[in-house]
C-alpha cells in the first residue's frame, strides 16, 4: 500500500503542478488581452486542448490523491511534525491545503463529467463554513490557518527549509533551488492574502468577501506599481507549479502504513462519535 500512496502522492504533486502552470500562464499573458485568471478557467483552458477531457481526468485523479496526501500530513503525521506550536501549525496547513485542493478536484471531475458548464467551485469552502454553527467563527479560523500556512511556506522558502524534504540532484541544484525559493515566497504571500479574505468575510459574516487565488493577484494589481507586481506573482506561481513538479519528481514521501490508516480512521471515527 505504501509504494501505491506514495505513487499517488506524486501524482498529486504533479496534477497540482498542472493546475499552478496554468493558472499563472493564463495570469501573465492573458491580463493584457482583458482574461481574468481564475482556476476555473485554469481547468477549463485544460479541457480545452486535445485531449482535453482525458487530461483533465488525469489532473482530477491527482489532486484527489494530493487531498488523501494532505490529510495524510495532517492527521497521520506522515512529515513527523514535532509536538509543537510550529509542528501543529504546519499539520493545520496541510489539512488547509487539502479543503482547497478538494475544492479544486471537485471543480475538475465536475468539469470532466459535464460539458464544462458553470462548475465554478471557487468560495465553495467559505460558503459551506459559513452555513455551520457558528460559521463566521470556522470561515475565521480557516482563513488564520492560511495565513499562517503561507507564511510558514514563504518562510520555508527563504530560509531553504524547503531542501530538508528534497534530494536534488548536484549538478542542477542551484537552479532547481532558485525555482523552488521564487515559487514559494510568492504563492505563500498570495496564499496569505487568500487567508485576509476568509478573515475579512468572517468578519463581515460575508462568504461572497472570502476571495481566492485570482482575487489575491487582482488585489496585487492595484497596489502602486500593481501591474509589475501582478506580473511577478503570476511568474511566482508559474515557478510555484514547477516547484510542485520537483516535489513530484525529488521529494521524500514518508507514505502511511496500512496500520497506520486503520488507526487514523479510528481516531476519526471516535472524534465524531464524541462530537454527536
Amino acid at each position: 500500500m505504501a509504494n501505491k500512496f506514495e505513487f499517488l502522492a506524486r501524482w498529486g504533486y504533479a496534477a497540482r503542478g498542472v493546475v499552478y502552470i496554468t493558472l499563472g500562464l493564463i495570469a501573465l499573458l492573458g491580463s493584457s488581452a482583458g482574461e481574468e485568471a481564475s482556476t476555473h478557467g485554469a481547468l477549463s483552458n485544460l479541457l480545452g486542448q486535445p485531449f482535453g477531457r482525458f487530461l483533465l481526468g488525469t489532473v482530477a485523479i491527482g489532486l484527489i490523491g494530493h487531498v488523501l496526501w494532505r490529510l495524510a500530513q495532517a492527521l497521520l503525521n506522515a512529515d513527523n511534525q514535532d509536538s509543537s506550536l510550529k509542528g501543529y501549525l504546519a499539520r493545520g496547513g496541510n489539512l488547509a491545503s487539502g479543503i482547497i485542493n478538494g475544492t479544486l478536484a471537485l471543480a475538475a471531475a465536475r468539469l470532466v463529467m459535464a460539458s464544462g458548464g458553470s462548475s465554478n467551485g471557487e468560495g465553495g469552502p467559505a460558503a459551506w463554513l459559513m452555513q455551520q454553527p457558528f460559521g463566521r467563527f470556522l470561515v475565521g479560523a480557516l482563513g488564520l490557518i492560511v495565513i499562517a500556512a503561507g507564511a510558514v511556506q514563504a518562510w520555508r522558502g527563504i530560509s531553504g527549509k524547503y531542501r530538508e524534504r528534497l534530494q536534488l540532484p548536484s549538478g542542477r541544484s542551484d537552479l532547481l533551488g532558485g525555482v523552488s525559493v521564487f515559487g514559494l515566497v510568492a504563492r505563500g504571500l498570495v496564499l496569505s492574502i487568500t487567508g485576509g479574505f476568509f478573515v475579512f468575510a468572517a468578519m463581515v459574516v460575508d462568504s461572497g468577501q472570502a476571495g481566492s487565488v485570482p482575487e489575491a493577484l487582482d488585489w496585487v494589481r492595484n497596489l502602486p506599481s500593481g501591474t509589475y507586481l501582478y506580473a511577478l506573482a503570476a511568474a511566482g506561481l508559474v515557478a510555484f507549479g514547477l516547484y510542485s513538479f520537483i516535489e513530484a519528481r525529488y521529494r521524500r514521501i514518508d507514505a502511511p502504513e496500512q496500520a497506520d490508516v486503520k488507526r487514523g480512521m479510528a481516531k476519526a471515527a471516535s472524534a465524531v462519535d464524541r462530537l454527536s
